[in-house]
Parts: C-alpha cells; structure tokens; sequence
C-alpha cells in the first residue's frame, strides 16, 4: 500500500511540476512576445523619423536589450530547473531576475542617440501641441470676455511701469520743492 500511496504522490507531485514547467515557458513566451513587439514598435517609430546612422546605433542598443531579455530567460529557466531538481529556490529569485535584466535592457536603449533624438522630438511635439492648445485657450477666453494669463501679465506689466514712472516724477517734485 506504501507503494501506491508513493505512486500517487510521484504522480502528482509530476503533474505539479508539468503544469508549473508550462506555465512558466507560456509566461516567458509572453513575455518574449511583449519584449519583441515593443522593440518592433520603438523600431519603426525610429525608422519614420531618424538617420541611418542613429537608426543602427538604435537597433544596435535594441538587440542589447534583446540579449538582455534572452540572458534573464536562460538564468531564470536554469533556475527552474534548480527547482524541479529539488534546490530550494525563492521564488523572489525569479523576481529579481527580471528586474534586472529590464533595468539593463531599458539602460541598453535609453542610452543611444537614438533614443535621445526620439525623446527630443516627442518633447518637441508635445511643446508645439502645448501652444497651439494655450492659443486656442487664449482665444477663446478672449471670445467670453474673459482675461487670459497674457492679459493678466500686460496689466501687471503697466502697473509695475506706472509705479516706476510714479517714483521718477515724485522725484524730480521733491528735487524741485528742495529748490524753492
């Protein structure tokens, strides 16, 4: 009976680490999957906008992150297999991993030219939609009769003008009672 109650335990216990070993390989599949169409993407976004010379480097930082990504798989699927061979592995570990290895895919990209002139376009873009959003703001304040920053500012300009020009002539009034 010893030996049954074993065999269903030895069975079982494979069945657990079957289903734990795919879904494991489903999840870094997906996450394989993520890291590609990501790079796709930065890729041909790069390809719209940059030079030939910036684009290598760029795809030259993206299979760095690339070989990052595949350098986590490998130590985390190594680790898996430290596991299924009865290691105690925390899985914190498989954690860490891939922290890791994202922090130094996303260094291996943020750290191209080409990333910086994406960035620097992005910014560009994203300040040029900012005014044209700001005028039509100001312009439809204007339409409500309402005041608008600009407007506020050229009071406070005059004002501080009016004040100045206030100090000089009293001034030149005292200069001229000291005179009589």
């Amino acid at each position: 009976m010893t030996n049954d109650a074993s065999g269903t335990f030895d069975g079982q216990m494979d069945a657990f680490l079957e289903r734990m070993t795919e879904t494991y390989m489903n999840a870094l599949d997906r996450n394989l999957d993520a890291q590609s169409a990501f790079l796709e993407s930065w890729m041909d976004s790069m390809e719209d906008n940059l030079s030939e010379e910036r684009i290598q480097e760029g795809y030259e930082g993206s299979m760095r992150a690339y070989e990052a990504w595949m350098d986590a798989a490998e130590t985390s699927f190594e680790r898996m297999g430290s596991a299924m061979q009865g290691e105690d592995v925390e899985p914190e570990e498989f954690r860490d991993i891939w922290l890791s290895s994202a922090n130094e895919a996303f260094k291996e990209m943020m750290t191209t030219t080409a990333f910086a002139a994406a960035t620097g376009q992005t910014v560009e873009e994203a300040m040029d939609m900012r005014q044209n959003i700001d005028e039509a703001s100001e312009e439809t304040l204007h339409a409500l009769n309402f005041a608008t920053v600009g407007d506020v500012r050229e009071v406070g300009e005059r004002l501080v003008e009016l004040e100045r020009r206030q100090h000089a002539i009293e001034g030149k009034l005292d200069r001229i009672l000291e005179q009589l």
